[in-house]
């Protein structure tokens, strides 16, 4: 769905700024309503994780592109925000630290590369598995997710697609349904706001 053209923001680039903007404003505001209906699971959700940190668990998350880096970028702000320890809450992302200043081709294709980084976290069945995808499709975050159930982890798809492959891989699906983007192919204008 997030993936299809938005037939609204078509002529984008013939439109006044003003207009764009405005029309900017309008989608981020469908994709803050798309939450709502997602709330029963995300309480869920939060529930399980914290059940899961009290005995000793981790919550990671892993994504590629902007959707790694929206999860590294929580999990830095864990610490100071919440006291939390340093390697209580932490993100990966295909392609690694390179990989949050600048693309790093092919990285998010890699589904080995997804298992190897949750094997070298040493992933246990207390730690849970956030799998950040707006596509619900990228090979990188399904291999993670495969190798986060394997090991017994909570795993939970964060996705605005459905059907989505990376559901199949999840004990939770968190998945707000934005619509197209407003520029098709760029997720951290509508899907990530």
């Amino acid at each position: 769905m997030s993936e299809q053209v938005n037939r609204l923001t078509r002529d984008l680039d013939l439109r006044t700024t003003l207009d764009m903007v405005t029309l900017m404003h309008t989608e981020d505001r469908r994709a803050v309503a798309a939450v709502r209906p997602t709330l029963p699971v995300i309480a869920q959700v939060v529930d399980a994780i914290a059940d899961r940190m009290r005995r000793g668990g981790r919550l990671i998350y892993v994504g590629s592109g902007t959707s790694g880096r929206l999860g590294i970028l929580d999990a830095a702000e864990c610490p100071p925000t919440f006291n939390a320890p340093p390697d209580q809450v932490i993100g990966v992302i295909a392609g690694g630290h390179t990989a949050l200043t600048r693309g790093v081709e092919g990285a998010e294709d890699d589904a080995d590369g997804g298992r190897q980084a949750l094997a070298d976290l040493n992933v246990r069945e207390q730690d849970s598995v956030v799998c950040i995808a707006a596509s619900g499709r990228t090979p990188y975050v399904i291999g993670a997710a495969e190798e986060a159930r394997r090991r017994g982890a909570l795993t939970v798809a964060l996705v605005c697609n459905l059907p989505a492959p990376l559901a199949r891989h999840a004990d939770y699906v968190l998945a707000p349904l934005v619509g197209p983007e407003v520029i098709a192919g760029s997720t951290p204008l509508k899907s990530w706001p």
